[in-house]
């Protein structure tokens, strides 16, 4: 079935934003005592977040990790808003309780960002329980990197959404490390997907650098999982382009190997398909990033100008 093209334009305007966005990041962070705290980079990987977004509705829930902005933007996040939590300011989407490492953003669905290794996988099936329970037609899913499918956790929560036929959609982003340890020391199995067979679930392997591909493929998990038919695990082959952290450099990562994947890059790919298919012109693309770049811009300025949270405020916005 063709993809509609204005899944194609929201999917090339979640690419572009999330590398933009990310971009200026990687900027700010060279500022001295500019952003709190470390900095956790998406940049290389943003189709699996705009391709799985674009599969879902409003309704349905994403909980993610600490790679996660272009996840959040993908889902609906007001750049603002999380630029300007990513400061520590008031007016960010947590008020500036979080930054960048425990975001969440519930009037978009993303419940939930945990820097906990597989501490995802649970709270996204106990979620789908909860889905389940009340009889929505609403799918949970779960981000994850491929370090996090060697915890306990990742194995039980999949387990359990197997039992139960629970409506989740396990999404492993296998960037080939995990912190600076590569896929092939950590993990034996050539394809974390092929541990679906374990708990009766399917497992699929996509290329996550092709952002309609990775649709296709949430899109059937989805309808899998609002049919009654349970969970799918998901791996998506993909490549961070920058270290673990942006103070990482990258000692462990050869430069050819960087290098091969980058130009294996999910802008482009889409950009000249929808170019070819005649389903965006050149001016019409300039245009898009030009919005775009103002966007990132308005964002950073929103975020520099908004005030830091009252220290009295540490108080409000909790259960006890």
């Amino acid at each position: 079935m063709p993809i509609p093209k204005q899944k194609k334009m929201e999917m090339l305007r979640s690419l572009l934003l999330s590398r933009r966005f990310e971009e200026e990041l990687t900027e700010l962070c060279k500022i001295e005592n500019k952003i709190p705290g470390m900095m956790i980079l998406c940049t290389g990987q943003e189709a699996v977040g705009a391709g799985v977004c674009a599969a879902l509705q409003p309704e349905d829930v994403i909980i993610t990790n600490h790679r996660s902005h272009s996840h959040l933007l993908a889902k609906g996040a007001d750049p603002k808003a999380l630029m300007a939590e990513i400061f520590g300011k008031r007016t960010g989407v947590n008020k500036g309780k979080s930054g960048t490492l425990h975001l969440a953003v519930p009037e978009v669905n993303a419940l939930c960002t945990t820097t906990v290794v597989g501490g995802g996988p649970p709270i996204a099936a106990g979620y789908a329980f909860a889905q389940q329970y009340r009889k929505e037609d609403r799918v949970t899913v779960c981000f994850i990197g491929d370090g996090a499918t060697n915890e306990g956790s990742f194995h039980e929560a999949l387990n359990l959404a197997s039992v139960w036929r629970l409506p989740a959609i396990f999404v492993c982003e296998n960037n080939l490390y995990a912190g600076a340890q590569r896929y092939d020391q950590h993990t034996r199995s050539h394809n974390i997907a092929d541990r679906a067979a374990g708990y009766a679930m399917p497992g699929t392997v996509v290329d996550g650098n092709d952002a309609l591909a990775v649709y296709r493929s949430a899109q059937e998990a989805r309808a899998r999982a609002v049919a009654g038919e349970g969970p799918t695990l998901i791996e998506y082959k993909t490549y961070r382009w920058h270290g673990h952290g942006e103070s990482d450099l990258q000692l462990y990562q050869p430069r050819d190997e960087i290098a091969a994947w980058q130009a294996l890059c999910p802008i482009p790919k889409l950009r000249a398909e929808m170019l070819a298919e005649g389903l965006i012109g050149r001016d019409e693309l300039q245009e898009l990033e030009s919005r775009i770049e103002a966007i990132v811009k308005d964002a950073v300025r929103f975020a520099e100008e908004s005030p830091y949270p009252e220290p009295g405020e540490a108080l409000e916005d909790v259960f006890a």
